[in-house]
C-alpha cells in the first residue's frame, strides 16, 4: 500500500477516483510522480471529522464499521441545521400580508411601454392584479414579478374565459358597414369577425365567402342567438354553452354556415390604445419634448401641426393665439376633459402652459377633418359608409351626453377621421372659451347659426338637446357629401326660415328612414327631440336593415 504524506490528497483521491470496487486510478493525478499503479484498499477504514472548525484528523482501525463519506456529510449538515434552528427569520415584507384574492385580475390586450417613472410596462396576454383605480384612464397594477405602477385602463380587460375582448375575432365598436369594409380589406375565404348587434345584448357573426370562379365575394351576417336554456347557436342543431366554444367549433366545422370560420379578422384589442394620453403624470407637458413636424392647417384658435412627443408618439399640436381664448378657464376645464375617453372621441392628451402660445396636444387623426374627407371623396362613398359615419359621431355624442358634457359646436368641420376611416368627435366644449365678439353674436358671420337650434340663436341656451339639433345638420352634411347648409342664405335669413318652421331638404343619397332621423332632430322644442342614446339605437337598426 502506498503511504501518502499529504492526508488531504489521500482523501481527495479516495473520494474522487475510487470506483465501485474500491480501486483508485492514480493516473488521473499526473502531479503525483510516485504513483504508477492501481491499488486496492481493503482493510483500511477511515473516520474523518468534517467540521471546518476542528483540526483534520485521520484514524485507522481494522475493526471500524464501514461509514460512507456521503452519510458523514449529511450528518454534519444536520448538526449545522440544529445549531441555527433557533435563529429568527427575517421579517416578511408588508405586501406578504396583503390579500389579493378579491382584487380584480386583468389581461393585457397589447404591449405598453412605460412613458414615465410611475408607469408599469405591460406585455400582451400576461395577467396583472389591479390594486387601485386612480381615475377613468389610469389604474395602479402589479405584475407577476411584484413590480407596481400605473397602467392605461384601455390596454387591459378582465381575465375571464367568457370575456370576448380577449379574442382577436371580437370587435365591439364596429357596425355592419365597418365590418364589411374590414373583411374586404383581407378578402380570404372564411374570414370572419364577431361584433355587437344593433339589437341590445346580441352578437353578429360577419364572414366573407367567395364562390368558385368568382372575383367578387359575398359578406354574410349571422345573428348569434340563445335558446330558452341559454345555449348559443348560429345553426339550431349545434348548441354551445359560450360564444368562444361556438366559434371554436365552427372554425373546424361549417355545420350550417356557408363555410367554416378560417381567418379571424379584427383589431389586436387596442384600437383606442393611443387614447390613453401620454402618461399619468404628464399634465403640464414639457415643450422641449414636443417636436413640430409640419403644418396641418389653421383652426379657429391658431395653427395646427403634426408633431411628435419624445420623438416617438405622433400627436396633433394646436397652437392657441394670445387673446383667442380665455386660457385660465380652459386649462381648468381641460383637466376634466382629459378624463373623457371613448373610441369615438378625439383624445385630449395634455396642455403645454410653459410658454406662449399655449399648446393643446391631442390624438393625431391621419385623414383630417370630416368635412374635407367628404368633399375629397364625393361619389366614392356608399350610403352604408355615410350612415356608418353618422353612427360613429352619434356614439361619441351619446358618451358626452351620458357624462353631462355639452359640445356647443358640433359640425362636420369639428369631427376627424383616422387611418381606419373611423370618425371621432373633436373640439368638444371649446366654443365656450372663445373670445370673439363676432363668434358670440348671432349676427356675425362666424357664429354657427346654420347648425344652431332656435333656443341657442335666440337665447344662448345650450344643452345636449341643442347638440342633437346640430347632429341633425351634421347628418345632412354627410349625406350631401360636404355641402354647406342653407348655402345661399345669410345667417339672418336662416334664423327667419327656422323660426317660420322651414327645415333643410332631403339629400338625394338619404333614404326616407334616414331623413326622418335627421328631421326628428329639428323639433322646435328641445323636449321634442330624441336623446343621443335613442338616436344610437335607431341608427344601429337602420344599419342592420341596409
Amino acid at each position: 500500500m502506498w503511504k501518502f504524506k499529504d492526508t488531504v490528497l489521500c482523501i481527495s483521491l479516495m473520494k474522487e477516483g475510487m470506483d465501485s470496487h474500491g480501486y483508485v486510478d492514480v493516473y488521473r493525478y499526473p502531479h503525483s510522480h510516485k504513483c504508477f499503479m492501481f491499488f486496492k484498499i481493503r482493510e483500511m477504514r477511515t473516520k474523518v471529522n468534517l467540521d471546518p472548525d476542528a483540526v483534520l484528523a485521520t484514524q485507522y482501525s481494522a475493526s471500524q464499521p464501514d461509514v460512507s463519506y456521503e452519510s458523514i456529510w449529511k450528518c454534519e449538515q444536520r448538526k449545522r441545521q440544529l445549531q441555527f434552528k433557533d435563529k429568527p427569520l427575517p421579517p416578511l415584507p408588508p405586501e406578504a400580508f396583503e390579500d389579493y384574492t378579491n382584487k380584480p385580475r386583468v389581461i393585457a390586450l397589447c404591449d405598453f411601454f412605460a412613458r414615465g417613472p410611475l408607469d408599469l410596462p405591460l406585455k400582451k396576454s400576461e395577467e396583472y392584479i389591479i390594486l387601485e383605480k386612480y381615475d377613468p384612464l389610469w389604474w395602479r397594477a402589479r405584475d407577476r414579478h411584484g413590480n407596481e405602477g400605473l397602467i392605461p385602463r384601455n390596454y387591459v380587460t378582465e381575465n375571464k374565459k367568457s370575456n370576448l375582448e380577449t379574442y382577436k375575432w371580437y370587435c365591439r365598436n364596429i357596425n355592419r358597414s365597418q365590418a364589411e369594409l374590414l373583411l374586404r380589406q383581407k378578402p380570404k375565404e372564411g374570414a370572419f369577425v364577431v361584433r355587437d348587434s344593433s339589437r341590445q345584448g346580441l352578437l353578429t357573426l360577419s364572414m366573407y365567402s367567395r364562390a368558385k370562379g368568382s372575383h367578387n365575394g359575398d359578406i354574410l351576417h349571422y345573428h348569434i342567438k340563445q335558446n330558452h336554456l341559454g345555449l348559443y347557436y348560429v345553426a339550431e342543431n349545434y348548441l354551445f354553452s359560450s360564444v368562444p366554444e361556438l366559434i371554436e367549433y365552427h372554425q373546424h366545422n361549417a355545420a350550417g354556415l356557408i363555410t367554416r370560420l378560417r381567418y379571424p379578422v379584427g383589431s389586436d384589442g387596442c384600437t383606442s390604445a393611443e387614447n390613453t394620453g401620454l402618461s399619468y403624470e404628464e399634465w403640464g407637458l414639457n415643450p422641449s419634448e414636443l417636436l413640430l413636424l409640419k403644418e396641418l392647417g389653421r383652426g379657429q384658435f391658431g395653427v395646427v401641426y403634426l408633431g411628435k412627443w419624445k420623438e416617438t408618439i405622433k400627436v396633433a399640436i394646436k397652437t392657441i393665439n394670445e387673446g383667442a381664448m380665455s386660457e385660465d378657464d380652459f386649462i381648468e376645464e381641460a383637466k376634466l376633459m382629459m378624463k373623457l375617453s371613448h373610441p369615438k372621441l378625439v383624445q385630449l392628451y395634455g396642455v403645454c402652459t410653459h410658454h406662449k402660445p399655449l399648446y393643446v396636444v391631442t390624438e393625431f387623426m391621419e385623414n383630417g377633418c370630416l368635412l374635407n374627407y367628404l368633399r375629397q371623396r364625393r361619389g366614392k362613398l356608399s350610403r352604408d359608409v355615410l350612415l356608418s359615419m353618422c353612427q360613429d359621431v352619434c356614439e361619441g355624442m351619446e358618451y358626452l351626453e351620458r357624462n353631462g358634457f355639452i359640445h356647443r359646436d358640433l359640425a362636420a368641420r369639428n369631427c376627424l377621421v383616422n387611418v381606419e376611416h373611423v370618425v371621432k368627435v373633436s373640439d368638444f366644449g371649446m366654443a365656450r372659451y372663445v373670445i370673439d365678439d363676432q363668434y358670440i353674436s348671432s349676427s356675425g358671420a362666424k357664429f354657427p347659426v346654420k347648425w344652431s337650434s332656435p333656443e341657442v340663436f335666440h337665447f344662448k341656451k345650450y344643452s345636449s338637446k341643442s347638440d342633437v339639433w346640430s347632429f341633425g345638420v351634421l347628418m345632412w352634411e354627410v349625406f350631401t357629401e360636404g355641402k354647406m347648409p342653407f348655402e345661399t342664405k345669410s345667417n339672418a335669413e336662416v334664423v327667419r326660415e327656422i323660426s317660420q318652421g322651414n327645415r333643410l331638404y332631403r339629400p338625394h343619397l338619404a333614404s326616407l328612414p334616414v331623413y326622418k332621423v335627421m328631421y326628428s332632430c329639428w323639433h322646435e322644442k328641445p323636449e321634442g327631440r330624441p336623446t343621443f342614446a335613442e338616436l344610437t339605437v335607431t341608427l344601429r337598426d337602420l344599419t342592420e336593415m341596409t
